[in-house]
């Protein structure tokens, strides 16, 4: 019958055998094995980057300008204005389609700076004023969307 307690699994002579044990072996396996370490770290960021860059709609490259809590609306802010760029040019555009585009694009750069100012809101403000961008940057993108034909 095995004891009820066996005691600490880890002494604190079993503890300075394993360092002792970690100092000759490191020196050794170290030269060997941090390239593949450096390697799999910077493949899993690439990862990383590129699917936060997927679930805002960015490139990978762009991914640096659309940073802090209010990134993703910056992303969408983008997104938004280059629709309007392309509402402007698109052949057949009404003039209903140009003051729109002059209207939303006004409503985006105001949307652009209630974003900046949140960033420096208490937390329970900034997500009260995000959740309030964003339903205003839905009605724009809803409008605009209609405005292209989609």
């Amino acid at each position: 019958m095995a004891p009820k307690n066996p005691g600490p699994r880890l002494t604190p002579a079993k503890a300075k055998n394993a360092i002792a044990v970690a100092k000759v072996i490191a020196p050794a396996v170290l030269p060997v094995v941090t390239p593949y370490v450096l390697h799999t770290a910077a493949a899993l960021r690439e990862r990383w980057d590129r699917h936060k860059a997927r679930k805002l709609g960015v490139s990978p490259d762009d991914l640096g300008t659309y940073t802090g809590r209010g990134g993703a609306l910056h992303a969408r802010i983008a997104g938004a204005a280059t629709g309007i760029t392309e509402l402007r040019t698109k052949t057949g555009a009404t003039a209903d389609d140009h003051a729109f585009a002059e209207e939303a694009d006004h409503k985006l750069r105001q949307l652009a700076a209630a974003v900046r100012a949140a960033e420096r809101m208490p937390t329970a403000r900034r997500r009260a004023a995000h959740r309030a961008i964003g339903s205003e940057l839905d009605r724009v993108e809803d409008r605009l969307l209609s405005a292209l034909g989609l």
